[in-house]
């Protein structure tokens, strides 16, 4: 090699070595409003089930002491068909990092060939022989060159091509902290994914099992109804009272009777609702979940953590500083840009026209060197590039601060509302009672004959629509949990699945 090749390429080594700029601003955690030190607290008088600053359990939907919510949630990060797209999407993330990363690295590329070439009589090669032959000056004729006819050669050639740019200002450094917080923040996607679709099964299945609560009450009712109606007939036909009793009576059990389908359906679309969070079919589990059961009632005392662990848990926070910390690299990425690029490029290797001095080093040849490129015009694409990545950094910040401050929203609301319906479904259970008695009160006294059927219709309907905001409002208050829960980030979720390595086996029935 030459001696100024040799100071080049010795010269740029040396200032690989030394540690390189990096351009672009780091990053640092955005931080987030003042957390409060503690959570709201309960109305003046707390109801039954508070909030208390306790750590949160990873399965946290196990507050509810249901064996079936916790069997179909621990179902949920391998079934799931939305958690499973999310899986994929990380680990396409992940490869993308390694794409980006590998431009760190030289580049080694081996190649062989073999070619039987034949230059043309009336070419260059033909002109360059006759000359070297001393034929004179260069005629062309229709039958080759001066008589020159050049022979077909065969050509065996193997050898390596090397590469490698000198990352000086930091650009592919850059670019493989983006493509991490594009890792992080996919994670954090995933997990968001998966509290989401855990709080969605705890939803449906409560509000399966108030429903089911609900159908109970009307055919409870109805059934009333129908002993009413049987007792005005009795008393019709001996005298006691008129036909318009009857029909009265008639009516309110059709009246209850409506109010089943409705009840069925909503309870029949809530099974398919879990069928499809589970990857299933619909009515996949009627059989598992036909069998009615009550809304499982809230613990006294409900862990939510500590404000300050807030950003530590909830998915999207993470997932939001993720991308800023992205935008933020890329910057890097783009100031580097403006800046020359060094390359390494070498090769070696073999070449011959006969198979047998093909390993002889006389066949041998190299080639070796540095090369700079420096961009000196280009339209205004570079500044336009910062432009567009500092605007993006920007609005990846804002983004940040609208999900922590929506995060405070969700949590506040969630308290508020599990506060507010634990202390209207005291008032409701309170009402029911009395609905009850009067009921019992009328009955008695329209047997006595001292009042008339309609105070007993009337009671009936009060009970009835007491009874069933009642249930309704025992199917909030659990689902009231669940969004509080779901709002703080659930527990940390770590149980994912695997992505297939053979996507293509998914069978289509």
């Amino acid at each position: 090699m030459h001696k100024p090749a040799v100071a080049a390429v010795l010269l740029l080594l040396s200032g690989a070595i030394l540690p390189g700029c990096t351009m672009g601003p780091d990053f640092k955690w955005p931080g987030w409003a003042a957390a409060p030190e503690a959570w709201r607290g309960a109305s003046p008088r707390p109801p039954a089930s508070v909030p208390v600053a306790a750590p949160i359990d990873l399965a946290w939907w196990n507050v509810f002491h249901d064996a079936e919510l916790s069997t179909l949630e621990a179902r949920v990060a391998q079934e799931n068909l939305d958690v499973q797209v999310a899986t994929y999407r990380l680990a396409e993330s992940r490869a993308q990092r390694g794409i980006v990363a590998a431009d760190a690295y030289p580049t080694l590329d081996g190649a062989a060939s073999y070619q039987r070439t034949k230059a043309s009589n009336n070419g260059l090669f033909a002109g360059l022989g006759a000359i070297a032959a001393g034929a004179g000056p260069v005629g062309a004729t229709a039958g080759g060159v001066n008589g020159v006819n050049i022979g077909a050669v065969d050509i065996y050639q193997y050898g390596f091509d090397a590469s490698w740019e000198v990352d000086l200002w930091g650009r592919v450094r850059r670019a493989v902290e983006a493509s991490d917080a594009n890792v992080t923040a996919n994670e954090d996607a995933r997990r968001d994914i998966l509290l989401t679709s855990l709080a969605e099964v705890a939803r449906d299945y409560l509000q399966l099992r108030g429903t089911q609560t609900r159908l109970q009450i009307a055919r409870d009712n109805l059934k009333t109804a129908q002993q009413s109606q049987e007792l005005t007939r009795e008393r019709a036909e001996g005298g006691v009272t008129t036909d318009l009793d009857v029909a009265n009576a008639t009516a309110q059990v059709a009246t209850f009777a409506a109010q089943i389908p409705a009840l069925e359906q909503q309870e029949q679309q809530l099974v398919n609702a879990l069928s499809l969070l589970l990857g299933a079919p619909p009515q996949a589990l009627q059989a598992e979940l036909a069998a009615a059961q009550a809304v499982p009632p809230v613990p006294p005392h409900v862990p939510v953590g500590l404000p300050s662990e807030l950003a530590e848990r909830r998915p999207d926070i993470r997932q939001a500083a993720a991308q800023l910390h992205a935008a933020t690299a890329t910057i890097g990425v783009a100031e580097a840009n403006f800046y020359p690029s060094f390359t390494l490029s070498a090769n070696a290797g073999m070449q011959t026209l006969q198979p047998k001095s093909l390993f002889n080093l006389s066949s041998g040849f190299y080639g070796v060197g540095p090369s700079i490129d420096i961009p000196i015009f280009e339209g205004g694409r570079l500044k336009a590039t910062l432009a567009l990545r500092q605007d993006q950094q920007k609005e990846a910040a804002v983004v940040y601060q609208r999900t922590v401050l929506n995060a405070w929203h969700e949590i506040d609301n969630g308290l508020i509302a599990y506060d507010a319906e634990q202390r209207r479904n005291v008032q409701l259970a309170q009402a029911v009672a009395q609905n009850e008695r009067a009921v019992s009160l009328a009955q008695t006294r329209y047997q006595q004959g001292v009042a008339d059927f309609l105070q007993v219709l009337d009671a009936q309907r009060s009970l009835f629509v007491t009874q069933q905001s009642l249930a309704d409002s025992t199917t909030t208050i659990d689902t009231d949990l669940v969004v509080i829960y779901k709002a703080l980030g659930g527990g940390w979720e770590t149980s994912f699945p695997i992505p297939s390595p053979s996507p293509q086996t998914v069978a289509v029935k």
